[in-house]
């Protein structure tokens, strides 16, 4: 690829280190953009071509920066992170020219003669801020969907997670020009001065506080944005449900990276009458996937750490319990006995502590879980159909599982996004290549003929035809 600079705008902060200008940095890639070089459809596809392979050449070294950064083993960090990146990379590869190609539309009948097209276009220059709970698949999977819908990007590394932070700057600067993508470490110094910039489009995965502030910046300048933020997904075992099933599922979707998932199982309701043997196999599974509770992964830093041990009430301990400041873990606990006024209710967990209440009506239940801010995600467990329909049709949430967690993030297929409270906007696959795309709407009128309906010295027939065409 021709590139412009391939030197980083830098100055001398107060502590005569060198410092990224990320304003000029944006500059050369509006000039980038501006030259046309990410339009064509090939050029895109070979540049997700360096991506995957620079995946592929540093995919040890992201495992251990994994590892470092939030304990993950290596079978975790690629089942979770690098393997869905590189699935998702394929699929843009696969269905890029499908994608940026323009789709004829029927014409109403009122238009004749004319043609009508949809034309996906790249916004120009996007920002991606990255959290640091699962640091490169969240960072470079929507890099890869802004790349294949012809964007440069800037891309804002989650701060706490500094070994990964640490490869995927490396692995960029090796396949790309700053001016095309630029990776942005640093802290919140950085995000102030990268939320003063004009992009021409932000997508934010993170905290509801932080996407607060991105989204206030953003108005602004009237900039577009996708807002991937969290909340309390809950769990909803009812009483015809596989509880082993349940169980196993649940454990895997809520321990998964230590807990630290924006669409982990935040609680779970369980109905009252199989709520004993309900918790008697979410025991035996823990037994079962974590029969040494120090394989769970690291809480990412003291802090938060501390915040997760003030939460637990160990009067409700009925699972685990056990946390170690030395290494930042905390074995899989779970709380019983828990009620909607506990504190560990009235915020999104973000660790591997699972409260457990219990229910008696299905409806009141779901009544009053919509009248909570809505969740990213929601699961529920059952055989009952009818339940099933109520909770695609009826239940607001982002999006979620029947009879399973979590996995629904996989799927290229599926939209991924929240609602309400738990965020803005959609992504993966096709809903990717769109998020970071604006479609045109274009009518293309003939020239051999004019028809007169429409102007104002129209006869009073063309008027009744006009109803009748229109009606």
């Amino acid at each position: 690829m021709e590139t412009i600079d391939n030197t980083q705008s830098v100055n001398e902060n107060t502590n005569g280190q060198e410092a990224v200008d990320y304003g000029a940095i944006l500059e050369k890639q509006r000039r980038y953009f501006e030259s046309g070089k990410t339009i064509s459809y090939q050029e895109r596809k070979v540049e997700l071509q360096l991506l995957k392979a620079a995946i592929e050449l540093h995919e040890q070294e992201i495992l251990e920066a994994l590892h470092q950064d939030l304990g993950k083993s290596s079978t975790e960090g690629y089942m979770s992170e690098v393997g869905l990146t590189l699935s998702a990379i394929d699929w843009q590869i696969r269905h890029l020219k499908q994608n940026a190609l323009a789709k004829n539309h029927l014409t109403p009948i009122h238009q004749f003669v004319s043609s009508s097209q949809t034309v996906p276009v790249p916004y120009g220059n996007v920002l991606i801020m990255a959290p640091w709970n699962y640091p490169f698949l969240l960072a470079i999977e929507p890099l890869a969907q802004a790349i294949a819908a012809g964007n440069t990007a800037i891309v804002k590394t989650g701060h706490a997670a500094k070994a990964t932070n640490a490869v995927i700057e490396k692995m960029i600067q090796m396949i790309y020009p700053p001016e095309f993508v630029c990776v942005a470490p640093g802290g919140r110094e950085v995000i102030s001065e990268l939320l003063e910039l004009k992009f021409d489009y932000i997508f934010f995965t993170g905290g509801k506080n932080l996407g607060s502030l991105v989204y206030q910046a953003a108005s602004k300048n009237m900039t577009p944005v996708t807002l991937e933020l969290g909340g309390k997904s809950p769990v909803v075992v009812d009483e015809s449900a596989n509880l082993a099933l349940a169980a196993k599922r649940i454990v895997f979707g809520k321990f998964l990276n230590a807990g630290q998932t924006c669409v982990a199982p935040d609680y779970v309701i369980v109905h009252e009458s199989v709520a004993k043997p309900f918790m008697a196999a979410l025991k035996h599974e823990i037994q079962k996937q974590y029969p040494n509770p120090a394989q769970i992964g690291k809480i990412i830093n003291e802090s938060r750490f501390k915040h997760l041990v003030s939460l637990v009430d160990e009067t409700k301990v009925v699972i685990g319990g056990r946390a170690s400041v030395d290494t930042l873990q905390i074995e899989p606990t779970v709380l019983e006995g828990v009620d909607w006024d506990d504190p560990i209710m009235q915020e999104e967990i973000f660790g591997p502590i699972l409260p457990v209440l219990t229910y008696r009506d299905f409806k009141p239940l779901m009544r009053k879980l919509a009248s909570l801010p809505t969740p990213l995600a929601f699961y529920l467990f059952t055989r009952n159909d009818l339940r099933k329909s109520y909770m695609k049709y009826v239940q607001p949430f982002g999006g979620g599982c029947i009879n399973d967690t979590v996995l629904h993030i996989s799927s290229e297929r599926l939209p991924f996004g929240g609602m309400g409270a738990s965020g803005i906007g959609q992504y993966h696959g096709r809903y990717g290549f769109e998020t970071f795309s604006h479609t045109k709407g274009i009518l293309n009128k003939a020239l051999w003929i004019d028809t007169p309906f429409r102007y104002a010295n129209r006869k009073r027939w063309m008027a009744r035809a006009i109803h009748k065409i229109m009606k």
